[in-house]
């Protein structure tokens, strides 16, 4: 959807600037009329200023660590008693990258006109999440929005810190990969027909293996536009089948089938839906609602009707533990701590200790796996390079041995 940069006057004849998304000029002074601002100048962003400011997001932080530092800012500001407004115009004078200082911009002035907090925040659901937006409603209407904020943050913060330690430890690995694949099709497509040229011309007889690697060195030099048309047409159709509620559902099961990362993605499931279930209650969030914001991030198909399953079964007044159960997800002695949690009063505590514990095993198993997976890929990527130089020596072996 085009967004428009806009010069408008508020209540009070006060000069307000911003952006709005919409999908013409009329309808974005239509959004403006409805929040009392008149716009006086109205301007589609430039496509190239697009362009250019997602470039600089791309150099510069993440849009995850605007989005924490700007949650963590707002905190503190909310916490010392300054207003929402003020503390949004701190933020926009803040915040380096152009692009999220237009979206700063257009709530802090949607917030002056009266329209609260939360409805503005919904409509920038690239950046601020279903999570975010349904805990600062909590707040917004509890009037503790600086300690949600500050809950958020943590939340964010502690999210971010699994993810990083996951891509830490896969580094190594992908550099190792990377590298020795570039080394195999670089001996492939260069280094074997050389060789083999020069020993068809002594008029030797080629090995099986030899002649095997030759046919893949002429699809990959001769044909490598076919060979890319078939990688990306492959890509598209699984990406698109996965797009299906059949196929999402299959990734999903067989991604917790895996017979060595499996246990790990249920960890890794399981801890996500506990933290955000206990972050969202502790909000003061309602079950049923916090249970249906849990199933919109949960990120796993079947983890997701488990979640709905359990909202059903609150809404009827049953327990939540026995549809988790069910899922296959969740281990029983997991849901019995659920069960016990939940009967008790404390199930936000135990949510919390469960989605730590997680964490915890989860972290040792990615560091053995991590150190594990460096040696494997190592011995796999030396057994192709020694086919390739067996199919490269072999024939001169040969032709030494006086074999022709």
């Amino acid at each position: 959807m085009p967004r428009y940069s806009y010069t408008a006057l508020a209540g009070g004849g006060k000069t307000v600037k911003g952006t709005v998304s919409a999908e013409s000029p009329y309808s974005a002074r239509k959004q403006l009329r409805a929040r009392g601002i008149h716009a006086t100048n109205i301007q589609q962003v430039a496509a190239e200023s697009e362009v250019k400011n997602g470039l600089m997001s791309l150099l510069g932080r993440t849009k995850k660590s605007h989005i924490i530092e700007f949650t963590k800012q707002m905190s503190i500001l909310l916490n010392s008693d300054i207003k929402l407004t003020e503390a949004l115009s701190v933020m926009i004078e803040q915040t380096p990258d152009a692009r999220f200082k237009n979206v700063i911009t257009d709530i802090r002035d949607r917030v002056v006109t009266g329209e609260s907090f939360t409805d503005a925040l919904g409509d920038y659901t690239e950046y601020f999440d279903v999570v975010y937006i349904s805990m600062v409603r909590v707040g917004e209407a509890t009037g503790t929005l600086g300690k949600t904020m500050e809950t958020i943050s943590g939340f964010m913060e502690k999210r971010r810190r699994i993810e990083s330690k996951i891509m830490t430890a896969m580094i190594y690995p992908l550099c190792i990969v990377t590298i020795g694949m570039a080394a195999i099709i670089f001996l492939t497509t260069f280094v074997l027909p050389k060789i083999i040229v020069q020993i068809q011309k002594a008029g030797m007889k080629l090995p099986m293996i030899t002649k095997i690697l030759m046919a893949v060195s002429n699809i990959l030099t001769s044909y490598w536009y076919v060979v890319l048309i078939m990688i990306f047409a492959i890509v598209y159709a699984i990406r698109k089948f996965l797009k299906t509620e059949r196929g999402s559902y299959l990734r999903d099961r067989a991604m917790l089938s895996l017979p060595i990362f499996g246990p790990l993605i249920k960890q890794r499931v399981v801890s996500r839906f506990a933290s955000t279930l206990s972050t969202l209650l502790g909000s003061g969030l309602s079950m049923a609602e916090s249970l249906r914001v849990v199933a919109e991030v949960t990120g796993n198909v079947i983890m997701v009707n488990a979640v709905k399953k359990a909202r059903d079964r609150i809404l009827s007044g049953a327990d939540i533990a026995t549809p988790l159960r069910e899922s296959g997800v969740i281990s029983p002695a997991i849901a019995h701590m659920v069960a016990i949690g939940e009967k008790s009063g404390e199930l936000t505590k135990m949510l919390l200790n469960i989605s730590e514990n997680l964490e915890s095993s989860s972290d040792i198993v990615v560091e053995r796996l991590s150190a594990a997976l460096e040696p494997l890929i190592i011995v796999v990527m030396a057994f192709f390079v020694g086919m390739i130089a067996l199919a490269a020596l072999l024939p001169i072996l040969r032709f030494s041995a006086g074999n022709f």
